[in-house]
């Protein structure tokens, strides 16, 4: 057993320490996954101040936020500013601490009455009776073969999956730094760091 043991860890260490000096692909992976869903969340938002304070604030149709304006404005900037810093991996751990507050806010402001998964199960039969009659409609009175060319209807259930992925991908970031060699961080550390962990 124990010879069966040292073998796998022979091998193992063989493939895996060779990789060491791969291991920032994974947090530029995380970050260039997340930069776009921030920099469209946050530039939205901005776009749209007036009409976000308004769904930040109403309590009837929106989220009902206290300080409807300071959330709005700051949620709008650590995104787009947040998918900046990602980008260049800069500050990548200080950022990922208010971008995690933001995906906490949205898991249980927007997203937690909804369920765990974003897009509704259309094996559950309520989901599937409902996407048959849009179907059923749209053949009947529209371009169907045209709105379905890239790709099938869905019934958006808007539950807390996407958002808890990011919030998870965020946690490791915190912990993994924006990477080794492909984030400024990293350089600047090199520079500034007495060449620590960043």
């Amino acid at each position: 057993m124990n010879s069966l043991v040292g073998t796998y860890y022979s091998i193992h260490n063989a493939i895996f320490l060779r990789l060491k000096d791969l291991d920032g692909l994974a947090p530029l992976a995380m970050r260039l996954y997340l930069v776009p869903v921030f920099w469209m969340a946050g530039s939205t938002k901005l776009a749209g101040i007036d009409d976000t304070i308004a769904w930040f604030g109403n309590p009837e149709w929106g989220l009902g936020l206290p300080f409807p304006a300071l959330m709005a404005y700051l949620a709008a900037y650590t995104e787009a500013g947040g998918a900046i810093l990602l980008a260049l991996g800069l500050t990548t751990r200080w950022i990922s601490i208010p971008l995690m507050v933001t995906m906490i806010v949205a898991i249980t402001a927007v997203h937690w009455d909804n369920g765990w998964a974003a897009i509704a199960d259309s094996q559950v039969e309520e989901v599937g009776v409902r996407l048959a009659r849009a179907r059923e409609i749209l053949q009947d009175n529209g371009n169907y073969e045209w709105l379905t060319a890239k790709g099938g209807f869905v019934i958006l259930n808007n539950g807390i999956e996407f958002a808890v992925t990011y919030l998870i991908l965020l946690f490791a970031l915190l912990f993994t730094g924006g990477g080794r060699y492909v984030s400024v961080d990293y350089w600047l550390n090199l520079h500034f760091g007495r060449n620590q962990q960043v």
